[in-house]
């Protein structure tokens, strides 16, 4: 076959119905081979005719969508300068849409040779490396359309497509732990009427198995390895795997839609599956190492590593920025996602060595029609020093909040000196989003995450238990801030059990009640175990998947009610932060058991656990898209983290307080018209339904240990 010219851009294989246009990057290449396999294996060879502004190109035409292909690039062979080009190696294209099989690790691989690392080796890649695959741009979306949940309104789910379903008896078996078993209508189904806003996938980038996890047996299950920024992951396709995942999930991202669901992706633009200067050569290292890698100033030959991995992409060189920022734009318009949860974000923000918070990355992103309007979500640290950033992210960023699920732990295990920062993150955390134009909604709140306990093994590990990882106990965290409630592990002990599944209720009702966005671990609304496992990385089996058969219905209905309270209570929810006591309103007060208002010594009182918190729905505010005041109903909430119980006197409500200030403990209620206060959450008693007892008051309750309640205002 010969080659046309071609065009330079867009970069990647691009089918327009007749032919496929390929453009490659590469400002080091002398020459660039296109290699078309056949689906027995047989390959065809041309070089790519035109080189424009550094972009190797052609046209083929008859090409069509399931076209195998890799490059191979000729060029320097010059580690000491940060120069790796092998055309020994097979390359995966970046900008594939498609990529098809797994690395099998062998010395070929490898760019140099084992016995003398800097020397190329000349062993060919091919029978060992994926292939890039040309896609079909054409699909029908139907109706398709974004739900744009307001931020406030949002309440995210964190998932792994394959954990999610691959256990459901429910969906038919070839489709568990796919796009498709996603999509299926038992999965959508759980989350509506979990009631949660938004999907927030693990990684679906193409991604790569690594060497030391496959020689023990084990796999790459959260999948933080990516090799194909285009490229939905092959494995979670039901269907084929040459180019039919890309309509796979399409499909899926249509279904959620359906539903009012949104999908957002964690995305890993910090760093590569191909390791360090001693990794396997798969696709960016052989095409341009210098311009796609961060290399080391005085000896490139040695990359930056800001994440652990090996590597870090160089945020610095404009082609990186295009290709990720390609990549984001094809996300969102054509598999059309509704945003991103950027894995290690603070790597992204370093141009020399600090952290830059205008850095070139962020200031794309602001500027970009299409991607500043998606919803982002920033893991505010890395590994390289200064790379802690929480709170320090642009305006239009939300931030994964740290603070939040350690406070929250500290809080509900008992630490003492907890109380004050607690009280931080149940209104937003304003100490690390409040002193700019930031909302509350900067801060995703979170107790647990994929990387750490489930929410059931916090109540239920002091320690890790990462056996089956096979590293010997050397991975995972070992300050996690859990509990085990009085055993490691599981036990016969009913009293223990009652006070995990209590402390489980406690968590989850703080979450759903604080403000900013919640996200919850899939399956932790179900009791899902991972056996003390808290860096079950690389368990893509039992250990991980949900175990649907063995769900905690109790927990499940606690879930789902906390959900829907916060959907339908905009005090839980607000746009705006609490202010407190101003003029004409307060819409936040802090009380303490003896129904008396915190004072500051109060709050740093090392042995306080217990805490009451007004707030008030007529004070919200803010208003609605119609230009209406968006009130509500006023709640009454009591923590105690103390292990036994707590007499709670209910604070004075005056008739027709609700929207003035709350009155001094001596002020006697009003006889006529008093309002009360009626049940809605008794952790202690999940059994209890809303409106099923009432206080007046002033009225003196006692709280169970280690147990939160939720009250309404109810007006005579």
């Amino acid at each position: 076959m010969d080659l046309w010219p071609g065009q330079p851009f867009p970069l990647g294989a691009t089918y327009d119905g007749a032919g496929t246009n390929f453009s490659l990057f590469s400002a080091v290449a002398e020459r660039v081979e296109l290699w078309l396999f056949d689906e027995n294996g047989a390959v065809e060879r041309m070089a790519l005719p035109e080189t424009t502004a550094q972009c190797w190109h052609g046209y083929a035409p008859g090409v069509a969508p399931g076209q195998r292909y890799g490059y191979r690039v000729f060029g320097p062979w010059a580690p000491e300068r940060g120069h790796r080009c092998n055309p020994s190696k097979l390359l995966l294209d970046p900008y594939a849409k498609a990529i098809e099989g797994e690395v099998r690790w062998s010395p070929a691989v490898l760019p140099y040779r084992p016995d003398a690392p800097d020397r190329p080796s000349e062993s060919d890649s091919a029978p060992f490396v994926p292939r890039s695959i040309v896609v079909n741009p054409f699909f029908d979306w139907g109706n398709d359309r974004p739900p744009r949940t307001p931020a406030h309104d949002t309440v995210l789910y964190e998932a792994h497509v394959r954990g999610l379903t691959a256990r459901h008896p429910d969906v038919p078996e070839p489709l568990r732990g796919t796009y498709a078993g996603l999509a299926h209508p038992v999965a959508i189904e759980h989350l509506k009427r979990l009631g949660v806003t938004a999907v927030e996938l693990l990684p679906v980038h193409h991604f790569v198995h690594d060497a030391h996890l496959v020689d023990r047996g084990l796999r790459n299950y959260w999948g933080y390895s990516s090799i194909g920024y285009f490229a939905p992951h092959d494995e979670y396709a039901a269907g084929g795997r040459a180019g039919q995942q890309v309509a796979e999930f399409k499909g899926m991202v249509r279904a959620l839609h359906g539903a009012g669901i949104e999908v957002i992706l964690d995305v890993v633009y910090n760093h590569t599956a191909e390791g360090n200067h001693l990794g396997p050569m798969l696709s960016f290292k052989g095409i341009d190492n210098l311009s796609y890698y961060r290399t080391v100033a005085d000896d490139p030959r040695y990359y930056m590593d800001y994440t652990g991995c090996g590597n870090s992409l160089n945020m610095r060189h404009p082609h990186v920025l295009q290709l990720i920022m390609d990549s984001l734009r094809y996300w969102v318009l054509e598999m059309h996602v509704d945003g991103f949860r950027f894995d290690l974000a603070a790597a992204l923000a370093r141009e020399l060595h600090d952290v830059d918070r205008l850095s070139a990355f962020f200031d794309l992103i602001q500027q970009d029609p299409v991607v500043s309007q998606v919803k982002l979500i920033a893991e505010p640290w890395d590994l390289g020093d200064g790379g802690y950033q929480v709170g320090n992210f642009p305006p239009v960023w939300s931030e994964w909040n740290g603070r939040f699920r350690d406070g929250v732990r500290d809080y509900w295990r008992g630490a003492d000196e907890a109380l004050g920062d607690f009280a931080c993150r149940l209104t937003g955390s304003p100490d690390l989003y409040g002193g700019s134009v930031r909302r509350p909604w900067a801060s995703i709140n979170f107790v647990t995450a994929h990387d750490g306990f489930t929410l059931r093994d916090l109540v239920s590990y002091e320690h890790k238990h990462n056996e089956a990882n096979r590293e010997e106990g050397r991975d995972g965290e070992d300050h996690n801030r859990s509990w085990n409630c009085g055993a490691e592990g599981p036990t016969d002990d009913r009293g223990i059990e009652a006070l995990r599944a209590r402390q489980q209720r406690n968590l989850l009702a703080t979450l759903f009640l604080s403000q900013g966005i919640p996200m919850l671990l899939a399956g932790d609304e179900l009791g899902r175990t991972q056996r003390g496992n808290n860096n079950a990385y690389c368990q893509d089996n039992e250990v991980s998947w949900i175990d649907w058969p063995a769900a905690d219905l109790e927990l499940l209905d606690v879930t789902r009610r906390l959900i829907r309270l916060r959907a339908e209570e905009p005090v839980f929810r607000r746009g705006r932060w609490l202010e407190g006591r101003r003029a004409g309103a307060t819409d936040v007060a802090w009380f303490r058991p003896d129904g008396s208002e915190m004072r500051e010594s109060d709050w740093k009182t090392g042995f306080a656990k217990s805490l009451g918190v007004f707030l008030n729905g007529d004070a919200i505010g803010a208003r609605d898209p119609r230009g209406e005041e968006i009130r509500g109903a006023s709640f009454y909430l009591v923590f105690n983290a103390h292990s036994d119980a707590v007499s709670f006197r209910l604070p004075p409500l005056p008739a027709g307080s609700a929207a003035s200030s709350m009155g001094p403990p001596s002020e006697p209620a009003s006889p006529a018209g008093t309002p009360s206060w009626s049940v809605v959450l008794d952790t202690a008693s999940p059994s209890t339904e809303a409106g099923a007892w009432r206080a007046e008051a002033q009225a003196e309750l006692k709280v169970e240990g280690r147990s939160l309640l939720v009250l309404r205002r109810i007006d005579a």
